[in-house]
């Protein structure tokens, strides 16, 4: 069904921050030419920088289509979390580059009337509070087809930024095919915002192989990243537990007409299956990483325990999945404060009109030794 997009109320707070979208090229690009380093500018005007303590993840479900739609409620929801991070992911806004060219992952598209217009619209938007208290990274896809982004307080910049789970030499610089990856080094801390690829329905170079082979590349970004602790967020796709489904039989049993998986450990809705599960408990038992979710909720919540929402109408409505995460190293479990979803009920309140909620993780600060 073809979508319509309402138009951006053109306010007094658009036009009071038309100076600063000039001024402040950082909402649009990577801090500096190779996307790595960020400039030490970048403190309050007190000279104190933070430790982000407070965190918010959101598969938004195109960024532009929420920002249209959806930028008070959005507006409101961070106004009153204020976070000091926000993942996003499923930005879906097409990365800079003519057609047929080489793309820069970093920049969004403005090679036409529509697709400038689309930048001065999320650019209008960003440049308003709250959000316009953050510097944001792109990395973005092709095409309006996935990609994240990352924002972040400026009292609270990031030694560096990254964007691929490739962290040695020059492929860290590289960002994820699809724009699947941001990863930015604090002082104590790696974080690691992630748009994990779909299952997929098939044994194909598409499905369950391209996830075989993006678990493994995880296993190993984990392992290797081992000399600070890690916090990973984002969309990963797989819920782990049964508590993490609403319907734990409808989901094993899913299939699509006509196609039987070879292995039977594939079988089942994309997400929820064997294979996947225990690929993602290696991750975590290897890794030495804790879901901070369960890690607080040990019960099953069926009003507000899941983060993605089937369609209203059809057979999906009512069948819920928990499939956004944040992971942490088991080191950091003694911070952990809080572990939230922000959404609720089969209507899908609290989804800022994605089809997955928000999700956030406070920490306690870092106690000096």
């Amino acid at each position: 069904m073809k979508r319509y997009f309402q138009p951006v109320e053109k306010d007094g707070s658009f036009k009071k921050h038309k100076e600063q979208l000039t001024a402040n090229p950082s909402h649009s690009s990577p801090p500096t030419s190779n996307g790595t380093t960020v400039p030490p500018q970048a403190e309050e005007a007190d000279g104190v920088k933070k430790e982000p303590l407070k965190f918010m993840s959101w598969n938004a479900n195109s960024l532009l289509l929420r920002l249209k739609k959806n930028r008070t409620e959005l507006a409101d929801f961070v106004q009153r979390l204020d976070p000091d991070v926000i993942a996003i992911q499923e930005v879906r806004i097409p990365a800079a580059g003519g057609k047929g060219g080489s793309k820069n992952q970093g920049e969004l598209k403005d090679d036409t009337s529509s697709a400038r217009e689309e930048k001065q619209t999320l650019m209008r938007a960003i440049s308003c509070p709250p959000l316009s208290n953050y510097r944001v990274w792109w990395s973005l896809g092709d095409t309006k087809y996935a990609g994240t982004a990352l924002f972040v307080k400026h009292q609270c910049q990031p030694l560096k930024v990254t964007f691929s789970l490739d962290q040695i030499g020059s492929s860290a610089l590289k960002h994820e095919v699809d724009g699947r990856v941001i990863v930015a080094e604090f002082e104590g801390f790696r974080l690691l915002n992630s748009y994990v690829p779909n299952n997929g329905w098939k044994d194909d170079e598409t499905g369950f192989r391209r996830r075989r082979k993006w678990d493994q590349r995880m296993l190993d970004f984990v392992l290797g990243v081992s000399d600070k602790p890690l916090i990973w967020c984002g969309d990963l796709n797989v819920s782990h537990q049964d508590i993490d489904v609403s319907h734990p039989e409808f989901f094993s049993n899913a299939k699509i007409a006509g196609y039987m998986p070879p292995n039977k450990e594939d079988c089942g809705q994309p997400g929820f299956t064997i294979a996947e599960r225990r690929r993602f408990s290696t991750i975590l038992s290897q890794g030495k990483l804790l879901d901070t979710y369960r890690w607080l909720h040990k019960e099953p919540e069926q009003d507000c325990g899941y983060t993605w929402s089937g369609n209203p109408v059809g057979k999906y409505r009512g069948k819920r999945m928990r499939i956004d995460y944040f992971l942490m190293s088991e080191t950091f479990k003694d911070r952990i404060v809080a572990s939230n979803i922000h959404g609720h009920g089969i209507e899908m309140e609290g989804f800022l009109g994605s089809d997955h909620c928000p999700i956030s993780l406070e920490l306690s600060p870092m106690q000096d030794a």
